[in-house]
């Protein structure tokens, strides 16, 4: 059993006792509260304030939404969807980069197609077969958010329970801290269950399908109260389900991210993107639900114009870093010119020798990790739609910044960790972390 000691030094949000427990304790209720605030408050925050001054945590106590079977009924429906998905639909074999134990996850290759039939399957149901209004998720979301906090709560103790007792790998056991960290970073790095890949059906087939889904569930509750879409939540769901294509279609270089290889199954990632993802991703479209804006052809043109040029952006960086490793540094980067590479080699857990290629040109010459500016950029695009009538919309964007900040900082520290003096090579000649000239 791989123990896990040392594998989180540096790179974990809190290490001791005391930042998971704040973090557990907080950010159930945080997302209960944007959704309290979008939904009940429709935007109002200085009433929020005053409701806060005038009750303190009773009114979490107050407004927490009833969990009901008209709320856990799609839920439940939608997890199935996609776990059918995953096992049905034909994809190609794909094998994730070796683990720090020796193992290879394999996986089923599948994302573009499932992200097609999950919406082709939304379409019908909601306007052909009508199962289902198609404000559903924002008609019960209150109540889908309570039963999806407890539900990951429990998901991610079985998870705790699971890597410690009966692991799908050797990569897993405790962290070496404590309970509360083991139940927070989690036990266990690729926890299968049942055949089922944990960490792709929570990150990407329930938290990234879910978001698509959301995001059609607002434009049809606007359509509901109004009679018509406005422009402004169209471009920035347009723009989101673009982005989200985009991320399916490269679905297989997310195996080989940070969040696969490094950052194991426990609360961070899994109460994440069963929870956080589905409230804090969408929150700027839940406010345009109730506050439709008109921006005209030419405004709306232009935003689209400029969202889709930063997922391109994003996605070409993605791509070019993904071919270079696919013909060993010999091909041309995206500007051009010959890909400059550095050949890294590192020593595994095991004690066997490898080998990595760091890109110096190209996207990835202008700074390490360039690819998260247009990402951040994109979000901002698919947010001012609502305008500067409020700063809800804008959450979300403010919380990708910091989390890309952090897992930039992550990212380099073990990358200095692994590669030693070629990671140090490779900063000279790329000397930004993430903005060009600024850091």
């Amino acid at each position: 059993m791989w123990s896990g000691k040392g594998a989180s030094k540096g790179l974990l949000p809190g290490r001791d006792f005391l930042g998971p427990l704040f973090l557990i304790a907080s950010t159930p209720p945080a997302a209960v509260v944007i959704w309290y605030l979008c939904c009940v408050l429709k935007g109002d925050h200085w009433e929020l304030v005053a409701q806060f001054r005038a009750e303190g945590l009773g009114l979490l106590v107050r407004v927490w939404p009833a969990i009901t079977w008209d709320a856990v009924r799609p839920v439940l429906a939608f997890m199935a969807l996609e776990l059918a998905f995953m096992r049905l639909i034909p994809g190609k074999r794909f094998e994730g980069p070796v683990t720090p134990m020796g193992n290879v996850p394999v996986y089923r290759a599948n994302g573009v197609e499932s992200y097609l039939a999950t919406g082709l399957w939304w379409y019908l149901g909601a306007y052909y077969f009508k199962w289902f209004s198609p404000g559903i998720v924002y008609d019960e979301f209150g109540g889908m958010l309570s039963f999806m906090n407890a539900f990951s709560l429990l998901f991610c103790l079985f998870l705790y329970f699971k890597g410690l007792y009966f692991p799908s790998s050797s990569d897993s056991g405790s962290t070496g801290t404590n309970w509360l960290m083991d139940y927070y970073w989690g036990t266990e790095l690729y926890p299968r269950i049942l055949g089922w890949d944990v960490k792709t059906f929570t990150n990407c087939r329930f938290g990234l399908m879910g978001w698509a889904i959301i995001l059609l569930s607002y434009c049809g509750k606007q359509y509901e109260l109004y009679g018509t879409v406005s422009d402004s939540i169209l471009v920035s769901t347009a723009l989101q389900l673009v982005y989200i294509y985009k991320f399916f279609l490269w679905e297989t270089g997310y195996w080989r991210s940070l969040d696969i290889m490094h950052d194991r199954a426990g609360y961070y990632i899994c109460w994440g993107c069963l929870v956080w993802v589905p409230v804090t991703y969408t929150c700027h479209t839940l406010y345009m639900v109730e506050h439709p804006v008109v921006l005209g052809t030419p405004l709306a043109a232009g935003i689209f114009a400029a969202g889709l040029t930063m997922i391109y952006i994003n996605y070409a960086a993605d791509a070019e870093r993904a071919r270079v490793r696919a013909t060993d540094g010999n091909t041309r980067v995206d500007f051009g010119q010959k890909a400059e590479i550095v050949r890294a080699t590192y020593v595994t857990e095991k004690g066997e020798k490898k080998e990595s290629v760091l890109l110096l040109n190209g996207w990835w010459g202008i700074s390490r990790h360039f690819h998260y500016v247009p990402e951040i950029l994109a979000s901002f695009f698919w947010s001012v739609p609502a305008l500067f009538n409020h700063a809800i919309p804008y959450f979300y964007t403010t919380f990708l910044t910091l989390l890309l900040t952090d897992r930039a900082t992550r990212d380099d520290l073990r990358c200095s960790n692994k590669y030693g003096q070629y990671w140090a090579k490779y900063q000279k000649r790329v000397p930004y972390m993430i903005v060009p000239g600024i850091y």
